[in-house]
């Protein structure tokens, strides 16, 4: 069975990006999937002096096996003055340092969400052009703009039909993707 890592980019314990991948992966049937939440996963800022004196916190080691193992990865990221968050950013500065490719021919299904009508579309941009230099096949994108009007936390949906519509298509091609690898 074919295995996704999914998790938002985000530290908050009230990601909207980590309820769009909890549903997202509720779509999926017939793969294993590893749903984490990265609230529960704090890292210290990235340093090389830490990096030196400390080595690597047993979390990070097993979030990189968790990589290793997956065939796929659904990720959604959340976008603090147009860009990732820090937090993000410092996790893909940690993990890069075990190993530079730790995506090394992984399907990315690249999301994002905020509050606003671009989307996140800041975040997703420079995430789908980072992601690369770490192996990932970023080739299905979606971006859900304005989330509180558009999904429903209640029924854990997007109620606009047309962006319903477009995640489905994306997802499922990402799919096909990781049946055919």
């Amino acid at each position: 069975m074919k295995k996704i890592i999914a998790f938002a980019g985000s530290n908050s314990s009230k990601s909207i990006n980590y309820e769009l991948v909890k549903y997202t992966v509720s779509l999926v049937d017939d793969f294993d999937i590893q749903l984490l939440n990265m609230a529960n996963m704090p890292f210290p800022l990235f340093s090389e002096d830490d990096e030196r004196k400390y080595g690597y916190k047993n979390s990070l080691v097993e979030l990189k096996e968790d990589f290793d193992e997956a065939d796929g990865v659904i990720l959604s990221v959340n976008e603090h003055n147009g860009n990732p968050s820090a937090y993000f950013k410092n996790l893909i500065d940690w993990i890069s340092r075990l190993e530079r490719k730790f995506l090394e021919d992984k399907y990315v299904f690249l999301m994002g969400t905020s509050a606003g009508k671009r989307g996140a579309l800041g975040a997703i941009s420079v995430t789908e052009n980072m992601l690369p230099r770490f192996g990932a096949k970023v080739e299905n994108v979606f971006s859900l703009p304005e989330f509180n009007m558009n999904f429903s936390a209640k029924t854990n949906t997007i109620t606009n039909s047309n962006m319903e519509k477009e995640h489905r298509k994306q997802l499922d091609d990402f799919l096909g993707k990781l049946i055919k690898k």
